[in-house]
C-alpha cells in the first residue's frame, strides 16, 4: 500500500484506503481509474438524516434515523430456504425490527455490536408484529465513536451512482478516504475572479459537495466544480480561435456589390434581409488575411443553399475552387441539382463525385477538378478519397457537418492550403452546445423565413384515425399536390426498416390508393434506383411517396404539401423537425400528421411541442432538456465534450459566465504566459485533451 506522503491526483484508484484490486475493477465500470477521478465523482443526491425519531413516533413509509440499544439478534430460516437476520434495537419508548434477507453473515456482525447503541436509518414498514424496517443502513456507535463522527447517519448523506456488486455503504467509506487528500487539488483560478464570483476554494468545494455541513453548501460546491470545468474548455476554445486567427489563408476581393446584383439576377426570389446579412459576414470574413471558421445554423426552409452559392460565387470570381461535402448521396445530389441550374448561366462548371458514378464518370470528374476546370466539386465523403485532387481549393462547405467525424472535416480542409471552411446545419443547435462544440467558430443565423411561406400545420392523432387522415391526403392530392408517408422506426436493422416499407407501400398501392401512383424509396435502394424515384416524385409522375428517414435532410419538392409520419413517438423531436421540413417549401398551405400513440409522458410531450412550434430552436432547446446532449449528437461522432461535473442543460448561466470570463482574461493574456497563469496553462491542456474538443482545423 502506497504511504500517504506519495499519494498525487494521478494515483491509481486500487492505492485509495478501503478500494484494494477487486474494488478496483468495480470502479473502473463507473470511469474511475485515480484518486482525481474518484475525487469528481459527484453523489446523485442526498439524504437529510441528521433528525432522530424516538421509535414510538415512527410512522410507516417515512424515512428516518432512530438510535437504540441492539438487544437481539437471530438468524431464522423460512420455507423458500431463505434465511432471514433479524435483530431489535429499543430506545425507551419503543422497539423496531430490523430485517436482512439471505445474509447470514450479518448475524455475526451485528453480535458484536449486541447490547450496543447503535444508528439506524430507513424507510418504516408495518410488519406482522408491529414496525420494522428492511436492510437499514447502520453504525455502531457504542464502542466510542461520536455521533459527529458517523458516516452512514446523523449527517446528510451522499448517494453516489453505483455498479452491480459495489453498495453504497462502501462507495461512501471510499470517498470519505478519497477526499481525505482533497489538499492535492490545486486552486487554478485567478484569486481576484474568485472574489468577484464569490467562488468557494476548490478543496473546501470538494469536501462539501461529497460531505456537506448543511444542505444549502452543496449546491455553491457544486457551482465551483462546474464553473471551472466550464472556464477550462472556454480557456480552450479562446486559445484555439487565436491560433487560427493566426494562421495564414486566402485574402480574397470581394467586390460586394458586384456580387450581390449578380446572385439577384440568377436567385429565383427575393432574398431575405437575414440571408443579406449572413451572406456580408461571410464575404468579410473570406476578404481577411486569415482562414474563415465560420458556422451557419438556418432551420429547416431558411434558405442556407443560396447563402452557400453566394460563398462559392466568392471563391470563383477569386479563381478559386470550391467544395461541398454532404452526409447522404440524395442531399449532394439535390445540391447538385440546386447549384447547377443557379450557376449555368455564369458558365461556372459544377461537378458531382458519389458513389453511383461509374469508374469512367469518376475519373473525368476527378480529372477536371484535378486541371481546375470543375470549380466547384459537390460529394459525399467520396470528396476526401484519395485520389481527388484539387489545383486551387479556396472554400471547403460541410453540410449537415455532425454526421461527419473530425477526421473527415479535416481531411476535406487538407485538401486545399488553409481554404476558408463554412460550416451549415439545418439542425438548430442549443445555444450550450453551440458554445461547446462549436465555441471556436464565428456563428451566423438564418432566423427568418423566405417570403409567401406559410407555417406548416401539425396535427397529432392516434393510430384508429388513420383512415380520415389518408381521406384528408386524398383531398390534398386531388387539388394536385403531393404526399410523403414515413414509415415507422423498427429497430437497429436495415432489414426490418425495408421490409416494413414495402409492406407500407403495397398496403397503400392495393388497399387505399389504387388509383394513385405511389412511389416506395429506402436506404437500401442503388443509388440510381433511388434518383430515380426521387426524380420522378420531383417531376410530379408520384402522388405519394413511401419513405423511410432516408429523406430527413435535403429533399426539395415544393409541390409536396403533406408529410404523413407513422409511430411518430419513436422520433427524436429534432428528427421529427427535419421530416417536417420537407414540406411546406411553396406557398401552398403545407400539413405535417404525427400518428401515434405514446406510452409515457416523455413521447406525449414530443408530440405536443411539434404541434405548438415550428420554431426549429425553441425544439432543439427542448430535445435537448428531454435526451440530454449525448443522445442528441452521438458523442465519438461530434466531438461532444465528457463532462464530470457540468450538466448542460442545468447550468447554462454559468456556461455563458465562464466563457465571458475566460476570454476577458485571453484579452489581457493571450497565450496564458504570465507566470501567475502557467498552472491555468497547465489544467487548460489537461483539460482539452479530456473534452475532445471537435474542430475543423
Amino acid at each position: 500500500m502506497a504511504g500517504a506522503r506519495s499519494y498525487t491526483l494521478e494515483t491509481e484508484v486500487k492505492y485509495v484506503k478501503g478500494v484494494g484490486e477487486k474494488v478496483a475493477q468495480l470502479l473502473m465500470k463507473l470511469n474511475l481509474y485515480t484518486l482525481g477521478d474518484l475525487l469528481y465523482h459527484l453523489p446523485r443526491r442526498y439524504e437529510d438524516r441528521t433528525q432522530f425519531r424516538k421509535i414510538r413516533h415512527a410512522r410507516p413509509g417515512e424515512a428516518a434515523t432512530f438510535a437504540g440499544k441492539l438487544v437481539t439478534v437471530d438468524n431464522i430460516k423460512v420455507r423458500t430456504n431463505m434465511t432471514l437476520t433479524k435483530a431489535f434495537i429499543d430506545d425507551g419508548s419503543g422497539a423496531l425490527e430490523l430485517v436482512w434477507y439471505n445474509q447470514p453473515y450479518m448475524k455475526d456482525v451485528l453480535l458484536r455490536a449486541r447490547d450496543r447503541m447503535i444508528v439506524v436509518y430507513g424507510v418504516v414498514k408495518e410488519s406482522g408484529w408491529g414496525l420494522q424496517i428492511e436492510t437499514p443502513e447502520w453504525e455502531d456507535i457504542g464502542d466510542g465513536a461520536e455521533l459527529n463522527e458517523l458516516l452512514h447517519v446523523n449527517r446528510i448523506v451522499p448517494i453516489y451512482p453505483l455498479t452491480e456488486g459495489l453498495g453504497q455503504k462502501r462507495m461512501r467509506q471510499i470517498m470519505y478516504n478519497a477526499i481525505q487528500h482533497a489538499h492535492l487539488v490545486p486552486d487554478i483560478l485567478p484569486r481576484t475572479l474568485c472574489e468577484r464570483l464569490r467562488l468557494m476554494p476548490i478543496q473546501q468545494a470538494i469536501q462539501q459537495v461529497h460531505f456537506p455541513d448543511r444542505m444549502e453548501l452543496i449546491e455553491p460546491a457544486r457551482q465551483r466544480l462546474v464553473f471551472e470545468e466550464f472556464f477550462l474548455m472556454q480557456l480552450g476554445i479562446g486559445l484555439q480561435r487565436q491560433q487560427l486567427m493566426q494562421e495564414r489563408g486566402i485574402a480574397m476581393h470581394i467586390d460586394a456589390d458586384r456580387l450581390m446584383t449578380r446572385l439577384h439576377q440568377l436567385a429565383p426570389f427575393e432574398l431575405t434581409n437575414a440571408q443579406k446579412r449572413v451572406i456580408q459576414e461571410i464575404w468579410a470574413d473570406m476578404a481577411r488575411p486569415h482562414p474563415m471558421n465560420r458556422l451557419l445554423q438556418g432551420d429547416v426552409g431558411s434558405g442556407k443553399t443560396i447563402v452557400a452559392a453566394a460563398a462559392i460565387m466568392a471563391a470563383v470570381d477569386n479563381q478559386y475552387q470550391a467544395a461541398i461535402m454532404a452526409p447522404t448521396e440524395i442531399l449532394a445530389e439535390q445540391h447538385y441539382l440546386v447549384l447547377h441550374r443557379l450557376f449555368q448561366p455564369l458558365g461556372i462548371t459544377v461537378e458531382l463525385l458519389v458513389g453511383r458514378l461509374t469508374p469512367r464518370q469518376r475519373a473525368q470528374a476527378r480529372e477536371r477538378i484535378a486541371s481546375g476546370r470543375g470549380m466547384v466539386a459537390i460529394g459525399t465523403h467520396a470528396l476526401i478519397q484519395e485520389g481527388v485532387e484539387f489545383a486551387r481549393l479556396g472554400l471547403a462547405i460541410i453540410d449537415e457537418q455532425h454526421r461527419f467525424g473530425v477526421l473527415q472535416r479535416a481531411a476535406l480542409r487538407d485538401k486545399g492550403v488553409m481554404p476558408h471552411v463554412l460550416v451549415m446545419t439545418a439542425t438548430p443547435i442549443p445555444r450550450t452546445l453551440t458554445l461547446t462544440l462549436y465555441g471556436e467558430l464565428d456563428v451566423s443565423i438564418l432566423d427568418e423565413m423566405p417570403p409567401g411561406r406559410k407555417p406548416v400545420k401539425t396535427h397529432w392523432k392516434l393510430p384508429e384515425e388513420r383512415l380520415k387522415v389518408y381521406a384528408g391526403v386524398r383531398q390534398l392530392i386531388e387539388q394536385g399536390r403531393q404526399a410523403y408517408v414515413i414509415c415507422p422506426l423498427i429497430d437497429e436493422s436495415d432489414k426490418l426498416q425495408v421490409r416494413a416499407a414495402e409492406e407500407m407501400a403495397e398496403h397503400l398501392r392495393k388497399d387505399v390508393f389504387p388509383d394513385l401512383r405511389v412511389g416506395l424509396l429506402h436506404g437500401r435502394m442503388k443509388p440510381a434506383e433511388k434518383e430515380a424515384v426521387m426524380e420522378a416524385f420531383r417531376a410530379g409522375e408520384l402522388d405519394i411517396l413511401v419513405s423511410t428517414t432516408v429523406i430527413e435532410v435535403g429533399v426539395d419538392v415544393p409541390n409536396a404539401a403533406v408529410i404523413v409520419i407513422e409511430d411518430a413517438d419513436r422520433f427524436g423531436l429534432a428528427q421529427l423537425h427535419q421530416l417536417r421540413g420537407r414540406v411546406g417549401r411553396s406557398e401552398h398551405q403545407s400539413y405535417c400528421v404525427l400518428i401515434g400513440n405514446p406510452k409515457n409522458e416523455e413521447g406525449q410531450r414530443r408530440l405536443e411541442i411539434l404541434t405548438r412550434t415550428n420554431n426549429g430552436f425553441l425544439i432543439a432547446e427542448e430535445d435537448l432538456r428531454l435526451r440530454g446532449p449525448g443522445e442528441i449528437y452521438g458523442t465519438r461522432q461530434s466531438g461532444m465534450p465528457s463532462f464530470r461535473v457540468a450538466d448542460l442543460v442545468k447550468d447554462m448561466r454559468l456556461l455563458e459566465i465562464a466563457r465571458q470570463e475566460a476570454f476577458r482574461l485571453l484579452e489581457q493574456d493571450p497565450e496564458l504566459r504570465r507566470p501567475e497563469h502557467q498552472p491555468l496553462r497547465e489544467a487548460v491542456a489537461r483539460a482539452h485533451h479530456r473534452f475532445a474538443i471537435a474542430t475543423v482545423s
